[in-house]
């Protein structure tokens, strides 16, 4: 190495870097499911320093709280990827708790630290002397144990013999004022000799009924929606094999003296039909997003029809992998706040509900999510190449905006930041893809002229997902260290419509491969990159999309794959509900098109891989189980390829433990410096590259 006035002149993927795995892990959170009540703001962090743990956190205004104490965890298991996990109702939140999946209550005040004291079955009488009580209790099994809090907690839901902890999920709950109750989807695992049966239910907040059925025989619901009135519920639902971004029905029905749903009726939707975030105006009419146009644009159903608000080539909805996502919100009975992604950035506007004229309002973030609106303000997560993720609030009247708070505290030079720049490029059958492209960039170091640097091919998860331009760390992680990132929305990502979410139907392992291909050939030929040390990586499809790119294509020089699929087949016949029918879609019907899941299936072509690769497991993966991921080590190390494979006990789909984002990312970077030849990073723990005799690639 040589050093200038200026700077250091170092190989690309060799630099010193200010964005330590320990900074990103330290001063990180994930922000979701916002909910405005009065003037608080709430929303759930998953906090890694804390084992994954979900918090409920307030800001009342003038400082930040958590409502919710240690050890519990505001998370819900339906469809396994959760979301919807609270509800407000005056000073009161109902949550899912991830480790019982019970539903409680507690003071939004918060809960104070917990101690030792259990909450007992209903003869134990205990519950009163902690201020507890049961809301909804059937009786509870012998010796049941949940820890408590200080102040203010009670079950609203209990475990029974009939229903074992955890077997009874809730989600995406609305406040039944006139009834007393809650209105929420209901996942029941407690028959464990079949598919788990999804409903839409009520739950009795006097304690004195039972769960009452309003909407079943559906395999999947979502989005119960009660009128301001309370005289009508709206829902959505949806059948095996459609996800609900391909198909899904939205329901309406009145709601009679008994409190169950009379003469129910469709009123839109359907198999070629998505329906996104059915909403009540103030005034009681019913909005929805619909993508009946080819594009998840804004309707509203009024005298019996349907009607376009602001028909647009851009999307106003997201594919419902969580419960309770939001993109819009009314601003009293005037004018409702729309977001949308159009060119994959996404802007915030006005629309006069009268004159249906809508408004741009200027904001720098480039990704907003879960728009909620307020009394004269409105919050949203948003996002910018040079912002984390960030809780936003906005005064309506002025557009003035501040952060309540961000994703991370790190502070980077800004002339350490890579700045993403959005491609279009060409792929196959004469179609046209995109993706984010970061160059290297560190303030600190250069290379010579003469050298390109070695590129990293994210492929996104989902895969009916999408990636955006948002501070993303773990990017940064890599630019910042003589990296080029090419972070790729291939066909089948959403943001594009429908026709290109569609590219992928019946070709996944194939269009999104060969886009991902395609993105870092188009760089080659820019110049931008070195087109001999090409990496792919990607976690959970995208980890199926590293997979297939190694096993079936001679480009990439190595791979990192995060709990991905190796096996077609094994998914089909072992995926969770939510997922058990996806692939119907992505690949074909199965059994019937089996000789194509096996034709697709890396496992079955390891002769063919002939690239280094690691992978990383979660032990307690439900949706990419860890067979995936140790049938490919096995076959890879038999066969003398070089691979490394790194498994965290504890962990499931995605990795929640600051430990273990740490440890994967320093493995990761081990693992491409020793396989490109690079100086190895000797201050994190080494890899065990199983049939890497020496330093270099093999």
């Amino acid at each position: 190495m040589t050093i200038t006035a200026q700077f250091h002149i170092a190989r690309f993927g060799t630099w010193a870097s200010p964005v330590s795995a320990d900074a990103i892990v330290a001063d990180t959170v994930s922000l979701d499911q916002l909910a405005i009540h009065g003037e608080s703001v709430y929303w759930i962090e998953g906090r890694a320093r804390e084992q994954g743990r979900s918090v409920l956190v307030r800001h009342d205004g003038h400082a930040i709280a958590d409502v919710v104490a240690a050890p519990w965890s505001v998370r819900t298991r339906v469809h396994e990827y959760g979301g919807g996990a609270f509800v407000i109702d005056g000073d009161t939140v109902y949550f899912s708790n991830f480790a019982d999946q019970r539903l409680y209550a507690c003071s939004v005040h918060g809960l104070g630290a917990p101690v030792p004291a259990g909450i007992q079955d209903k003869a134990g009488g205990s519950a009163s002397r902690v201020g507890l009580h049961a809301a909804h209790a059937p009786e509870a099994s012998a010796g049941e144990r949940m820890p408590a809090a200080s102040t203010g907690l009670r079950p609203a839901t209990e475990a029974t013999a009939a229903v074992p902890t955890g077997a009874r999920r809730y989600a995406d709950a609305v406040i039944d004022r006139r009834r007393n109750r809650l209105i929420a989807v209901c996942e029941d695992h407690s028959d464990s000799t079949c598919e788990a049966v999804n409903s839409i239910v009520a739950i009795d907040l006097n304690g004195a009924e039972p769960d009452k059925t309003l909407a079943e025989g559906h395999d999947f619901y979502a989005a119960p929606r009660l009128s301001p009135d309370g005289a009508e519920l709206a829902w959505l639902a949806w059948d095996h094999p459609d996800m609900p971004w391909d198909g899904c029905v939205l329901s309406l029905a009145a709601i009679g003296a008994d409190g169950l749903l009379q003469s129910p009726r469709t009123v839109a939707g359907g198999r070629r039909e998505s329906i996104f975030q059915p909403a009540w105006s103030p005034e009681g009419e019913l909005y929805f997003i619909s993508d009946r146009s080819g594009w998840w644009n804004l309707y509203r159903l009024r005298a019996g029809s349907v009607e376009a608000l602001q028909p647009m080539a851009a999307e106003f909805g997201r594919a419902q992998w969580n419960f309770g996502a939001c993109t819009y919100g009314f601003e009293g009975n005037q004018n409702v706040l729309c977001s949308y992604v159009q060119d994959g950035s996404w802007h915030l506007a006005r629309l006069g509900l009268s004159s249906l004229e809508m408004r741009e309002i200027a904001l720098p973030f480039r990704t907003i999510s879960d728009l909620k609106v307020g009394s004269g303000f409105a919050v949203l997560i948003g996002g910018a190449p040079d912002i984390s993720n960030s809780i936003v609030r906005i005064d309506l009247a002025t557009g003035i905006w501040t952060i309540l708070r961000s994703a991370s505290s790190l502070q980077i030079d800004p002339a350490d930041l890579a700045t993403p720049e959005a491609i279009t490029f060409p792929t196959t059958d004469g179609a046209r893809a995109h993706a984010f492209f970061y160059a290297p960039c560190n303030r600190e170091y250069r290379a010579d002229s003469g050298q390109r640097p070695p590129l990293l091919v994210i492929s996104h998860g989902g895969p009916t997902s999408s990636t955006s331009s948002t501070l993303n760390l773990s990017i940064q992680f890599w630019t910042s260290r003589g990296f080029a990132v090419v972070d790729v929305n291939y066909g089948g990502s959403t943001g594009y419509g429908r026709a290109y979410r569609e590219r992928l139907y019946g070709k996944w392992g194939v269009v999104d491969v060969e886009d991902a291909i395609a993105a870092a050939r188009f760089l080659v030929a820019q110049g931008a990159i070195d087109g001999k040390q090409v990496a792919i990586r990607g976690s959970s499809a995208g980890g199926y999309t590293t997979l297939a790119a190694l096993t079936f294509h001679d480009f990439f020089r190595a791979g990192a794959s995060y709990y991905g699929v190796s096996d077609l087949e094994a998914l089909a016949r072992e995926c969770h509900k939510f997922e058990s029918r996806y692939l119907d879609h992505l690949v074909g019907p199965y059994p019937q098109t089996r000789a194509t899941y096996r034709e697709r299936s890396p496992i079955h072509f390891v002769d063919r891989l002939a690239a280094p690769l690691i992978l990383f497991q979660g032990l307690d993966d439900k949706v990419v189980p860890p067979n995936q991921s140790q049938a490919m080590f096995d076959a890879l190390r038999a066969k003398g390829l070089p691979v490394a494979y790194i498994t965290f006990a504890g962990e499931a789909h995605g990795f929640r433990r600051a430990e273990n984002i740490k440890r994967a990312l320093e493995a990761e970077l081990y693992f491409y410096r020793r396989v490109f030849g690079l100086a190895p990073d000797h201050t994190a723990p080494a890899v065990d590259i199983m049939n890497l005799p020496c330093a270099g690639t093999p």
